[in-house]
């Protein structure tokens, strides 16, 4: 596939050369350099010729040109306004064919709310690792037609991001992930097929789109946020803040059949959601039983 016009190493390197840029850690600017590596994300995101894909951070065009290929459109959010500048030249000149299926939007994409266009259908991207869990879950809540998707990130993000109850990595981000979808890990990344290559091993971390459990999202996530602001207090203790006091909080977890001396790592977000309700449920007269 030499003719397929996806970017090498030493494309991407004069690429940055000429538009005078030097990658900062600030916009988590590590550029994927090796062609193979694209095809590979393509294919592991399933991305087909009915997909409307979102990009977060495209950076000099490497995964655009390769999801070009395949999808219908791609929507490339870039915050940096050179970058966001050249790509449609750069997809003019390696794809002149489908520079037409391609749309740029110059924004934070953690400002976004919506896109231009067709709704979108898959969202894949090389996320900054910085950045990553706050965009993919402003992603999931503002763009509800989005089904599934693919990202790069942080080795140690992936693991947080697909963790379950019960292990050591489970926690917030865990389970507002749950909250959108099921998420799973795919792959991992090595370091070289990055420009700069970064300290740390990415991990790829595919998803699609589920029901949310029935509840309330906000009130959700913010016991979530309690459960585990203090990870090594029991629920009950943890929980206090939130419910107005520990009695509270205890009664509170009694009634969604949880056991008030557990800890946020054990709940699924079920379990959450059933507990957030209990915050809107006529209280019961009296504390539940034990001390105040």
């Amino acid at each position: 596939m030499a003719d397929s016009g996806l970017l090498t190493a030493s494309d991407v390197r004069a690429l940055a050369s000429r538009l005078q840029l030097r990658p900062t850690k600030t916009l988590g600017q590590n550029f994927v350099i090796d062609p193979n590596t694209v095809r590979r994300l393509v294919r592991v995101a399933g991305v087909g010729v009915d997909d409307v894909v979102v990009e977060v951070g495209p950076g000099l065009g490497s995964l655009t040109l390769g999801l070009l290929e395949v999808a219908s459109r791609v929507v490339a959010v870039e915050i940096d306004p050179v970058l966001a500048g050249e790509l449609p030249a750069t997809v003019a000149a390696r794809a002149p064919d489908r520079a037409d299926r391609l749309e740029v939007v110059l924004q934070d994409a953690l400002t976004l709310t919506s896109v231009p266009g067709p709704s979108p259908t898959a969202f894949v991207a090389n996320l900054p690792y910085n950045v990553a869990v706050p965009v993919l879950l402003r992603l999931l809540e503002h763009l509800p037609s989005l089904r599934s998707g693919l990202v790069m990130v942080q080795a140690e993000v992936a693991d947080r991001l697909v963790a379950p109850p019960g292990s050591r990595t489970y926690g917030v981000p865990s389970v507002k992930a749950a909250w959108y979808a099921e998420v799973r890990r795919a792959g991992v990344i090595g370091r070289n097929v990055f420009w700069p290559a970064p300290n740390v091993d990415s991990g790829l971390v595919a998803f699609r789109r589920r029901p949310p459990p029935a509840g309330d999202r906000l009130q959700t996530f913010a016991v979530v946020d309690a459960a585990f602001s203090q990870r090594r207090k029991t629920l009950r203790a943890a929980l206090s803040g939130w419910a107005g006091s520990a009695a509270t909080a205890e009664q509170r977890l009694r009634a969604a059949g949880l056991d008030p001396g557990a800890r946020g790592e054990v709940l699924g977000v079920e379990d959450f959601a059933r507990l957030a309700a209990t915050a809107s449920a006529p209280a019961a007269q009296g504390p539940p039983g034990g001390r105040p």
